[in-house]
C-alpha cells in the first residue's frame, strides 16, 4: 500500500474586471480571460466590489477577484 502524502500545489492570482451591465458580467468576464490563458482553473472568491456613478446612475460594476488554479498534483508524478 503507498502511504505516501498526495498533494495539490494551487496558486492564487488577484483579477480586475469591471462590466457596464452588472457584478455578475464583470465577474464572468474576469473568469473567462483567465482561463484563455491559465488551465486547471478551480475557483475564485470576490474580494471587493465597487460601482461607478455618473450623473447619478451607476454605470460601471467593478470587482476585484482571487483566482485559484492547480499547478502540480502528486497524482500526475505516477
Amino acid at each position: 500500500m503507498d502511504e505516501r502524502n498526495i498533494m495539490t500545489i494551487a496558486k492564487n492570482i488577484e483579477v480586475s474586471s469591471t462590466s457596464k451591465t452588472s457584478f455578475e458580467d464583470a465577474i464572468q468576464k474576469g473568469v473567462a480571460q483567465v482561463a484563455k490563458t491559465i488551465n486547471n482553473v478551480q475557483g475564485a472568491w470576490v474580494k471587493e466590489q465597487k460601482v461607478g456613478i455618473t450623473d447619478g446612475k451607476i454605470d460601471k460594476y467593478h470587482v476585484i477577484m482571487i483566482v485559484s488554479f492547480v499547478v502540480s498534483d502528486d497524482s500526475d508524478l505516477g
